[in-house]
């Protein structure tokens, strides 16, 4: 098995062991990342009916970076998506870091979305 591969099962064996414990309901929805090595996407979703409220990502039209995949690019992402969320009328999320360690652009997006006003 190469080393991503092993990388990539550990991250979902990880994942798996979150999800057990996270569930979003429609009071207060999950807020999931997911990190790539040049973006990052941001959504939330009510898991009772599985669709995704609000969704951001350094795709987006509204952010505009030549980098996607640092710390800024991260930090204007959890700003978009507090903006949107706040929008919609949802203040409180549980914080999915699906798998990843909560620490860089993870931790930066957070970070955002707590001071633009989402509950974590």
């Amino acid at each position: 098995m190469e080393v991503s591969q092993k990388r990539r099962v550990a991250r979902l064996k990880r994942q798996a062991r979150v999800r057990k414990k996270i569930r979003g309901t429609s009071e207060r929805p999950r807020l999931t990342v997911f990190r790539s090595a040049k973006h990052i996407y941001a959504q939330i979703i009510e898991d009772v009916t599985g669709k995704t409220l609000v969704a951001a990502s350094t795709l987006g039209s509204d952010i505009d970076l030549a980098d996607g995949g640092n710390v800024d690019a991260a930090t204007a992402v959890g700003n978009s998506i507090a903006k949107k969320a706040l929008d919609q009328n949802i203040t409180n999320v549980v914080f999915d870091r699906n798998g990843f360690l909560y620490q860089g652009r993870i931790q930066a997006l957070a970070d955002a979305a707590r001071e633009a006003g989402l509950k974590l």
